[in-house]
């Protein structure tokens, strides 16, 4: 499943990625804080989406971050 990090104030994605252990990275970054080249950053909350791409149904897990 695709996981994308997301910056919550601005709006910028910060990693788009492919998981099967799609519980394992939304446990993980729900912890005490998540970094990524460009700072750290804090779980605010995330969404699950789905979506048609050439008439399959995909789904992908957004997690949504604030910098601290």
């Amino acid at each position: 499943m695709n996981v994308i990090f997301i910056d919550s104030l601005s709006g910028e994605e910060l990693l788009h990625m492919v998981s099967q252990d799609v519980a394992g990275i939304l446990a993980a970054s729900q912890g005490e804080s998540v970094t990524f080249p460009v700072g750290h950053f804090k779980y605010e909350f995330h969404n699950l989406d789905f979506y048609e791409e050439n008439g399959q149904i995909r789904q992908e897990l957004v997690i949504y971050v604030k910098k601290i």
